[in-house]
């Protein structure tokens, strides 16, 4: 795929598994306000008898409950995001003891110059521009929006890339802003929270309240003459069960939407520069040095742009740990630009 087609992909791919998510949130909270709350969609149907037989009528306003677990769980999620999004850039930046980047030192006068030429580039405002004092190569973006973002790139990456390569890198960051990036996974930790706090209410209301009398009442004798009775008990046990899972179910589609917004990053990036070659380079270095990045906590790593517990961590831990991995497989991200380089130089073969 070109660098247009790489990014259409990983949008539909974001915008698929992000619906995925949604859906598992609904399907939990609902199901929790179905079983143990006093949320009824459908009417609930009593028996009348007349002197012909019995015909069912429904009771009026039975199924305008409100569903409160999964509002309240929204609510307390999002909340945390918002906490997240006023007060998460300054604590990112305070936690890795960053600084903010000088022109008078000759490096960081570069850095400043490219963050500005990309900065027009995309169309955006400049960020602001840090150091963190490591040796290890990273670089992260954050910012809750282009008019108030943040650059940081590590010591070790501004020491070891030359220009063209730290352009490239620099376009990345910038590609995760001008992407809104940053509001995406924040929204998605606020998710996460909710689904967490979902599984926390279900589990402690089954262990000490049982099964509520009311997803008892839902279902009438009508319903159970038809059969409602076993759908309902076919839904609570996939209900248990993704619950079950809700937690590692929801990191792993959050990783899964982490990773493609990194393929988008890369593709956009390659955009900017009309290079994919200089990303390829800076990758390839980044690559190598394997080392972890110990300013940077792990808390963020879905901010940077290699994993800061060191960027062969995807090859060392296998299939398993990958679903788990905020970023994909770095021979993968490389072999993407190489394609999109190849195209761009040969446009012939389109």
């Amino acid at each position: 795929m070109d660098i247009f087609e790489q990014q259409a992909h990983n949008r539909r791919m974001t915008a698929g598994i992000l619906a995925l998510f949604v859906g598992l949130f609904l399907f939990l909270g609902l199901g929790f306000d179905f079983f143990y709350g006093s949320f009824n969609p459908v009417p609930a149907v009593n028996l009348e008898y007349n002197a012909d037989g019995y015909y069912e009528s429904r009771r009026p306003g039975a199924a305008a409950s409100i569903p409160f677990g999964t509002i309240i769980a929204l609510l307390v999620g999002m909340g945390m995001a918002a906490n997240s999004m006023v007060n998460g850039p300054s604590m990112v930046l305070r936690s890795c003891m960053a600084r903010r980047a000088v022109s008078a030192d000759g490096k960081e006068k570069q850095l400043l110059n490219i963050v500005a030429e990309m900065a027009t580039a995309s169309g955006l405002p400049a960020p602001a521009v840090y150091v963190v004092p490591d040796q290890d190569l990273n670089a992260f973006a954050t910012g809750i929006s282009p008019a108030n973002s943040v650059i940081a790139v590590t010591q070790g990456l501004l020491d070891t890339l030359n220009r063209e390569e730290l352009q490239a890198v620099v376009a990345h960051e910038m590609s995760h802003i001008r992407n809104y990036d940053m509001r995406l996974m924040t929204v998605l930790a606020g998710l996460i929270g909710a689904v967490a706090l979902l599984s926390d209410f279900a589990g402690r209301t089954f262990r000490y309240g049982g099964r509520s009398s009311s997803s008892g009442g839902s279902s009438s004798s009508g319903s159970r003459k038809g059969g409602g009775g076993a759908v309902v008990l076919i839904f609570f046990v996939v209900w248990i069960i993704l619950m079950i899972l809700a937690p590692l179910l929801s990191r792993m589609l959050a990783m899964a939407i982490s990773r493609q917004r990194e393929y988008l990053a890369d593709a956009s990036a390659s955009e900017l520069t009309r290079n994919p070659k200089g990303l390829i380079a800076a990758l390839e270095k980044i690559r190598a040095a394997v080392m972890p990045t110990s300013a940077i906590n792990n808390g963020v790593a879905h901010m940077c742009i290699t994993d800061p517990r060191g960027s062969l961590i995807e090859e060392k831990m296998g299939l398993t740990a990958d679903l788990l991995a905020t970023h994909p497989p770095m021979e993968k991200r490389i072999l993407a630009l190489k394609a999109m380089a190849y195209q761009a130089e040969h446009p012939q073969q389109l």
